[in-house]
Formats: C-alpha cells, structure tokens, sequence
C-alpha cells in the first residue's frame, strides 16, 4: 500500500531548490508554461555554468540550503512559495563537541535544531520539522518533535514554520511572549529573547489583555473571537493561561487598571 502522506512529503521537500525557484521567477515574470521555463533554465547552466562554483567558500561544517522565505504564505504549494538561500551551520567543531561532552546525543541534537532554527530566520528563511528531519539531520519526526516538545515546556522559542505562522495547533510563541510578559520583562527584553519585531509583541500583549478584560465582564469566547477576530482555539489558551500565570504585581495592577478604564469597550484594533 502507497503511503499517500508520505509522497506528499517527499514531493515537498523536492520543490524547495534554486531549480524550483528559478523556475516560478521564469513562468511568472515571463508568463511562459513549464517546459519553456525549463528550456530556458537548461540554456543558463551550457552558458553560465562554470561562473556558479565561483561563490564565497563556507566555512567549515556550513552548507547553503534553500527554505521556505518567512514571507511565504500558508496553504500556498511549497513549488510556487517565496524561498531564499540560507547558510547553516550544522556541526560547528568545538562549540558542538562541548555540548556532547557534557549532554550527550539528545542535548547536541537539541543544541543543533535550536540554532539552525535561529540562523535560517535571521536570514529571512523559517525550517519545517520535515527539513531538519530529512534534510539536515537524517532522524524520524517523531524524534524532531519530542524535541519541540522540550523546548515547548522549557519556554524555549524555537523560530520554525509552524510556530511562526501557526500553522496547525501550535501556538507557542504567542503564549511564550505573554508569559515573559506576565514575568514583568519589557517588550526589548522579549523581542530578543523570542525574535519578534515590538509591534508584533505589543500586538499579542493587547490582544492578550482585552481577551481577559472581555472575559471577565461576561463575553463568552465566541463574542471575544468575533470582536478581537482571533481564533476561538487562541482565545481559550489565553483565557486559560490567564487562570494559571502567575502575574507580578504592575501586570496584574495593567489588567485591572485596563478594566476600570473600559479599554476593551473602545474599538478593537484588528
């Protein structure tokens, strides 16, 4: 039997090259069909192919990769996605050997996925679960994800596809930047530390608060959703994290100055 989700993985993964995106840029740009892109494709490497080893040396144990750009848009075929070309380091000798000395296998693989997640998004690009675990690594999923699910309980952020663009049931970094908030750390200290832009922060923070206010004056989740146009899955996991933060004193003066003030009766920014 022909596993069906497992040629949908592969065919992925083949899509995401400099081949695939060279050819989109023709059939786009130029309006051509596949096979004219192709053709076209083929003349540039008889032409130009000897000047494309001329490219800046890694250095060791780097390797360019081509991934999914942060821009690219969810539920859009990974073959006609934004993609960039990123420079990863997947062992880096003397860092990586400290690491295995002191925590063996698990930390070192831990350690690796933590910062080749950072480097791809610093650099524009996000990993998904299936590049580290067939195209960097050689592990199962299940070992990539029992991993996120250390860096999920240890509120570690780990910058991947899912957990930026929330895709699936993963809501990490939003909930993360709320719980280093409740903590009392300001909006810089929690744009280091999770990669987020302020904005951004100061928006999940606001959506945040205006949920529990809601909440607390008798909006159900379903009018909170509607009002806030956020998910109703998003807004139970912050009114369930609301129950069980323990929030230092000016966050929890914030909410109830917030409340007294009728802040969430104002218009809602969306």
């Amino acid at each position: 039997m022909i596993n069906d989700s497992s040629l949908e993985r592969w065919g992925r993964l083949e899509h995401k090259g400099l081949d695939q995106q060279f050819l989109q840029e023709i059939i786009k740009g130029l309006n051509c069909s596949p096979f004219e892109a192709k053709a076209v494709g083929e003349a540039v490497y008889r032409v130009y192919g000897h000047y494309f080893e001329t490219s800046p040396a890694l250095l060791p144990g780097q390797v360019k990769m081509q991934v999914l750009a942060v821009e690219a848009r969810v539920g859009q075929p990974i073959a006609e996605s934004a993609q960039v070309l990123v420079i990863l380091t997947v062992n880096d000798e003397k860092e990586d050997l400290r690491v295995r000395e002191k925590g063996g296998v698990v930390a070192l693989r831990r350690h690796k996925i933590e910062r080749l997640c950072r480097e791809a998004f610093d650099q524009g690009g996000l990993l998904t679960v299936e590049d580290l675990a067939y195209r960097i690594l050689n592990c199962g999923e299940r070992t990539i994800c029992r991993d996120l699910a250390f860096f999920r309980k240890n509120d570690i952020f780990i910058p991947l596809r899912s957990t930026v663009k929330d895709i699936g049931r993963t809501l990490s970094h939003r909930l993360l930047i709320v719980k280093l908030w409740a903590q009392g750390k300001e909006y810089s200290e929690i744009s280091r530390e999770t990669r987020h832009s302020f904005n951004a922060i100061q928006n999940y923070v606001d959506k945040f608060k205006r949920a529990v206010v809601l909440s607390r004056e008798g909006y159900d989740t379903n009018h909170i959703s509607f009002l806030l146009r956020m998910s109703t899955s998003l807004v139970e996991k912050y009114l369930e994290l609301s129950r069980t933060l323990d929030f230092v004193a000016h966050r929890k003066k914030e909410l109830t100055f917030s409340k007294k003030n009728g802040s969430c009766c104002q218009e809602v920014r969306p």
